[in-house]
């Protein structure tokens, strides 16, 4: 069983960047995919980003194409979401999760080892 802890949240202005990270112990994450997922206040979870296991494919919602990067260290077990031109509507909890397999996906259904959220804030 892996445990997924998300750090680096926070609050910030418009237009600024956070770093977030996600932290594995219990396995290994290197032979998974990996994604960030976000849920804002009254909403769904929506997916942000995916990561091949390999690093070598990404796929981003479309509304943070451009501004988000998700990358790995696989070495380090740990994945991590930069965040760049962050806008009030990226305020959200962000979650990180692993996938059952290595191929990245956008289905929540696909993870089945979830972080506990971190608090991304960004004011206007």
């Amino acid at each position: 069983q892996v445990q997924l802890v998300e750090s680096g949240g926070g609050l910030v202005q418009a237009g600024g960047s956070l770093r977030l990270s996600c932290a594995a112990s219990g396995r290994t994450i290197s032979s998974v995919a990996v994604g960030w997922f976000r849920r804002a206040p009254g909403k769904a979870r929506d997916f942000v980003a995916t990561l091949y296991w390999s690093g070598s494919s990404t796929s981003y919602a479309d509304s943070v194409l451009g501004r988000f990067t998700i990358s790995r260290d696989n070495t380090k077990n740990t994945v991590y979401l930069q965040m760049n031109s962050l806008k009030p509507e990226d305020t959200a909890v962000y979650y990180c999760a692993a996938a059952r397999f290595g191929w990245s996906s956008r289905k929540e259904s696909d993870y089945d080892a979830w972080g506990q959220g971190t608090q991304v804030t960004v004011s206007s």
